[in-house]
C-alpha cells in the first residue's frame, strides 16, 4: 500500500482537504493520514469519518510525557514542519513500502504514480524549488536566491522507498528535526528544509526529480508556462501538472504569481479555482487565528521570546516539564517574577 501524509494545525483544515480529496481523485487505495498539531476548538466537532483522511496523528502524543515541553520550543511553522521526521520514521516502522509526503497546500492534479515508480529503484525522491537558471535580476534574487537562503530542495514533497537507505535518511532527518528545526537563520537553519541541502551528499539512492510538472509554485513560474487545453489537461512545459503548490494564498502569493505569471492566464485561472475550493471546505466555526498552542492555559499569548528562552535553557526545562501551564509554580508565573512579561489581570487575557 502507498502512504501519503500531510501535517497542518486546524486553520489549514480547509486546504488539507483539497488535498486528499485531490489525491483520491486519482489514487483512490493510497491510505492518507492527517498529523496535526494542534486541539480542536471548542465549538468544532471534529470526527475523521467524516474527512478525506483515513487516519490521524497528534503531535502531542509523539514523544509521550515529553510532548508539551518540545512542542512549547516551537511556532506554528516549526511545529509543523518538526513533526514530519519523527512520523516519516513512525510510519516506515509501520511497514509502509512507499511513502509520500504532500504539504497541505498542495493539489493533486494528475496520476502520481510515475513517481511510485522511480522508487522501485530509487530510495529518496526530491523536487528542487529551480530547475533552470533565471536571467532577470529581480528572479535571480526572489528565486535563486531564496533558494540558498531557504533551502535547494521543497519540502512541500517528499517521497522515500522502506529500504535500508530510506530508513536510514528517516532516522536522520527525525533526529535533526526533533532538536534543530527552527527558523534561525543566522545558525543556517530553515525548519526542515534546509537540512535536505545534505541529503544528496550524505545519502545514497537520491533521485532529483526534473520533470517540470511536479512542484509548480510562484518559486519556478518564471520557467514554467501552464496550458489547458479543450479537455481541461493541464500541462507545464509539455508536460503533465501532476502537482501544484499554492503556497502562500493571499496578498505575497498575489504579488509572486502576477510577478512571474506575467500573461499565463491558465495559471490565474487555477487560483481561481483554489480559492473557490478553500470557499466550499472552510470551517465556519474554527476561530480565524486559531492555534490551540499560541497560549498559557489561562489565555496569554506566548511571545517568541519565551519560546526562544524555553528552547535555550535545559533548567527551565527541567523545572517547568508543562510550560503551557501558567497555575502555581508555572514557567509562566516564572516569566512574570523575572520581569520576562506583565502579568496580566483576568479581564485583559487574551482570547485563545
Amino acid at each position: 500500500m502507498i502512504h501519503c501524509f500531510t501535517s497542518f494545525a486546524f486553520g489549514y483544515l480547509a486546504k488539507a482537504r483539497i488535498l486528499a480529496r485531490s489525491i483520491r481523485r486519482h489514487h483512490p487505495d493510497w491510505w492518507i493520514t492527517a498529523v496535526i498539531s494542534d486541539q480542536v476548538p471548542a465549538g468544532f466537532s471534529f470526527n475523521v469519518d467524516d474527512e478525506p483522511f483515513d487516519d490521524v496523528l497528534w503531535a502531542d502524543t509523539i514523544f509521550g510525557d515529553a510532548s508539551s515541553s518540545w512542542i512549547f520550543k516551537h511556532d506554528i511553522v516549526e511545529l509543523c514542519t518538526a513533526v514530519k521526521g519523527p512520523i516519516l520514521d513512525q510510519l516506515l516502522q509501520t511497514g509502509a513500502e512507499k511513502l509520500i509526503y504532500l504539504d497541505p497546500d498542495v493539489a493533486v492534479f494528475n496520476s502520481l504514480q510515475p513517481m511510485i515508480d522511480m522508487l522501485d529503484e530509487a530510495s529518496i525522491l526530491l523536487t528542487p524549488h529551480q530547475l533552470d537558471p533565471d536571467d532577470a535580476e529581480s528572479a535571480i534574487f526572489d528565486n535563486e536566491m531564496g533558494s540558498l537562503r531557504h533551502g535547494i530542495y521543497n519540502l512541500g514533497f517528499l517521497a522515500i522507498r522502506n529500504d535500508d537507505e530510506g530508513k536510514r535518511f528517516a532516522r536522520w532527518w527525525s533526529n535533526r528535526l526533533e532538536r534543530f528545526c527552527f527558523d534561525d537563520p543566522d545558525k543556517g537553519l530553515f525548519v526542515d528544509q534546509k537540512w535536505c541541502d545534505l541529503v544528496p551528499a550524505l545519502f545514497d539512492g537520491v533521485r532529483i526529480i526534473r520533470d517540470p510538472g511536479h512542484n509548480v509554485a510562484s518559486w519556478n513560474l518564471s520557467r514554467r508556462k501552464l496550458k489547458i487545453d479543450r479537455s481541461g489537461e493541464i500541462t507545464v512545459n509539455g508536460s503533465p501538472l501532476r502537482f501544484f503548490h499554492f503556497t502562500k494564498l493571499g496578498p505575497i502569493g498575489d504579488l509572486m504569481t502576477q510577478r512571474y505569471a506575467v500573461d499565463n492566464i491558465e495559471v490565474y485561472e487555477l487560483w481561481a479555482w483554489y480559492r473557490w475550493q478553500i470557499e466550499q471546505a472552510a470551517e465556519p466555526s474554527i476561530p480565524e487565528g486559531w492555534w490551540a498552542y499560541r497560549c498559557f492555559s489561562n489565555g496569554v499569548t506566548i511571545q517568541k521570546a519565551s519560546r526562544l528562552l524555553y528552547r535555550n535553557r535545559t533548567d527551565l526545562q527541567d523545572a517547568f516539564p508543562e510550560p503551557f501551564d501558567a497555575g502555581g509554580d508555572s514557567y509562566y508565573r516564572w516569566l512574570c517574577d523575572h520581569g520576562h512579561i506583565a502579568d496580566a489581570p483576568d479581564n485583559q487575557l487574551a482570547a485563545k
